[in-house]
């Protein structure tokens, strides 16, 4: 079962319940892209499998899926918080198509770039690094659905090392 939940402007992929023949075709898809957001809970073909609730299945995957929540907020209100010059953010799209620090799509970056400096939405109009996360996760809306899960993956680990350099 696959829930994709909205939060605080972010798109998030949760799997919290994967039968064993499920597990190894999404792994093979998707490989391993989100290291370390959650770890999804399973269930396996047992003759106990009757007991299984799936209530408490759900219930433990939502309280996982919670405790990260606070630090995704912290890391927003930081970028929200965290003003861009336009040579930085041009610099920072830059690095991650032309000199391919990011692996996405090349053709995006033009998409990126009109999303960033002249944004669609008021609230992504301030010279910051969430506005410019907002841009490049604009710009992945463009691709396909699992394309863009992996794009998006990326995009956070992505910006956070550009702004540790």
């Amino acid at each position: 079962m696959e829930i994709v939940n909205r939060v605080l402007g972010f798109t998030t992929l949760a799997t919290l319940v994967l039968l064993p023949t499920c597990q190894t075709s999404l792994n093979s898809k998707l490989g391993n892209i989100v290291r370390g957001a959650f770890t999804p809970v399973l269930a396996k073909h047992t003759k106990h499998t009757k007991h299984l609730s799936l209530v408490d299945i759900l219930s433990v995957g939502v309280d996982r899926m919670q405790r990260n929540f606070e630090p995704m907020r912290r890391q927003v209100e930081a970028w929200r918080t965290s003003q861009l010059s336009d040579e930085a953010a041009k610099l920072i799209i830059y690095r991650a198509f032309i000199e391919g620090e990011l692996e996405v799509p090349k053709h995006l970056a033009r998409v990126v770039h009109n999303h960033y400096f002249d944004p669609q939405h008021e609230e992504f109009a301030p010279r910051t690094m969430w506005g410019l996360s907002n841009a490049f996760t604009s710009a992945f809306k463009e691709l396909e659905a699992i394309p863009q899960f992996r794009a998006t993956a990326r995009l956070g680990a992505f910006l956070e090392g550009v702004r540790a350099v």
